[in-house]
């Protein structure tokens, strides 16, 4: 479909709600991670603009699978991570009800992504939840997809490339010893 969209010349928006995965030997045996990785591929090589919205919990590699973008936008009370944090406690302390302390160690919050970088902005949720007031929170959403798009397709094809190249190249970093 993100082809498609490609050869039409129609921006690509992706809404991220995304429960975590089972990561168990037989999903990946049936090419749950060759998935994920073609698609990161894939997008990271689309000539179109890419905004994508964590609109609740995007907690998997697929998530991360449809959320490669020249912009992300997280609704202000989401989480983005390539796990859960019950699945990271289930691995890291074997214990799923170490799950807040997993989500604290991992900076998965909507400000922990714009305080690193992935992010690029949060939106305020009416009412302090998008839920209550979903017609609110639609406008604000649909304003702020044109607006993203508008700035978007100023740029030229190289410079939206280089642009979310450099985007994803700023993210994390580490420290030699």
């Amino acid at each position: 479909i993100m082809k498609f969209a490609e050869k039409f010349n129609l921006p690509i928006i992706t809404l991220l709600d995304t429960p975590g995965a089972y990561p168990g030997i037989g999903d990946e045996e049936r090419g749950q991670g060759q998935a994920i990785a073609n698609n990161l591929i894939e997008m990271s090589n689309l000539k179109v603009p890419i905004i994508s919205v964590v609109i609740g919990e995007g907690a998997s590699g697929g998530a991360l699978g449809i959320g490669l973008a020249d912009k992300i936008i997280c609704l202000e009370n989401t989480w983005y991570s390539v796990i859960s944090p019950e699945g990271c406690a289930s691995i890291l302390f074997r214990d799923p009800q170490m799950a807040e302390s997993a989500a604290d160690s991992m900076k998965v919050t909507a400000n922990d992504l714009l305080d690193l970088g992935i992010a690029d902005e949060i939106l305020k949720e009416p009412d302090g939840s998008a839920h209550i007031s979903p017609d609110k929170m639609s406008e604000i959403l649909k304003e702020t997809i044109i607006r993203t798009y508008a700035n978007l397709k100023s740029y030229s094809t190289e410079e939206l490339l280089r642009l979310r190249s450099e985007k994803y190249d700023k993210i994390g970093y580490y420290e030699k010893r």
